[in-house]
């Protein structure tokens, strides 16, 4: 068989299963098992499928049907203009983080730090885009700081250092930013989601709490850590805007504002610490 009958199988394989997006998951896979980019199957849609990419290509659309995301399946998922590695260890890097980078990028900084880095794609593209900057990644989990050091090597960042915190706790010196995509999920939200998020680590997504804990956290902490001026941006829930504003400015930060995505919900909260 050639390639764009395996793929149409394999298509037909996801719509049926009511997967959404069938056509992009079976190309992305298909593009994967060739060994190319997916912008360049069109291109190899007449050559034959060796038998066993056939039958890999037939396994990976067994295991997105039972919903495992894309992006573990194909090992990475492109952040920010690059590629990161992912696996269940860490939570697949989503384009709506995209917005707490570009609005970190609108300051100035030297020392960053990112609080429950997971893959470290949000201080590595930070890092990335100003190269003279320095940056810190913690993570509680070990498991997901293994993966941000292999983002780390693959990209050739070496202004960068991971270590295991449990937020605060192990970290020492000052930064001029900090940056977080906590676990914003309340506990009782959990039932409700996708089964695609039963892939990825459940300590990554709530906080057993009321979604907000974390933040809690983070906001009366950041005082210690940051430099005079320095700023503190996080990534939120779509309705958690006001109360995290809220804890900004009962701990004294200024300049506090709301950042919207490109779907118009509320994305970002970032302040400053007085100068």
């Amino acid at each position: 068989m050639i390639v764009q009958q395996v793929l149409r199988d394999g298509v037909i394989r996801l719509k049926d299963a009511g997967i959404d997006g069938a056509v992009r998951d079976a190309r992305w896979l298909m593009a994967g098992c060739l060994g190319i980019e997916a912008g360049r199957l069109t291109l190899h849609e007449h050559d034959d499928v060796p038998p066993d990419v056939a039958q890999s290509f037939s396994d990976q659309i067994s295991r997105r049907i039972e919903g495992v995301p894309v992006s573990h399946l194909l090992g990475e998922r492109t952040f920010y203009g690059r590629t990161f590695k992912v696996s269940g260890a860490v939570l697949d890097p989503r384009p709506e983080t995209e917005e707490l980078v570009a609005a970190a990028l609108q300051v100035p900084f030297e020392q960053v730090l990112d609080l429950g880095t997971g893959s470290g794609c949000i201080v590595l593209s930070l890092l990335a885009e100003r190269p003279l900057a320095n940056g810190m990644g913690v993570d509680a989990s070990a498991e997901a700081l293994d993966v941000a050091r292999q983002n780390r090597d693959a990209l050739g960042l070496t202004s960068c250092v991971f270590l295991q915190s449990d937020w605060f706790e192990a970290i020492e010196g000052a930064f001029d930013l900090i940056v977080s995509n906590p676990p914003y999920i309340a506990a009782e939200e959990m039932a409700g989601l996708s089964a695609e998020l039963s892939f990825e680590p459940r300590m990554a997504l709530t906080d057993e709490a009321d979604g907000l804990s974390c933040y809690r956290i983070i906001c009366s902490g950041a005082d210690s850590y940051l430099k005079a001026g320095g700023w503190l941006m996080v990534e939120i829930g779509p309705t958690q805007g006001g109360a995290v504003t809220e804890m900004m400015t009962a701990a004294g930060m200024v300049n506090v504002e709301i950042r919207r995505d490109l779907d118009g919900r509320d994305r970002v909260v970032l302040g400053q610490k007085r100068p």
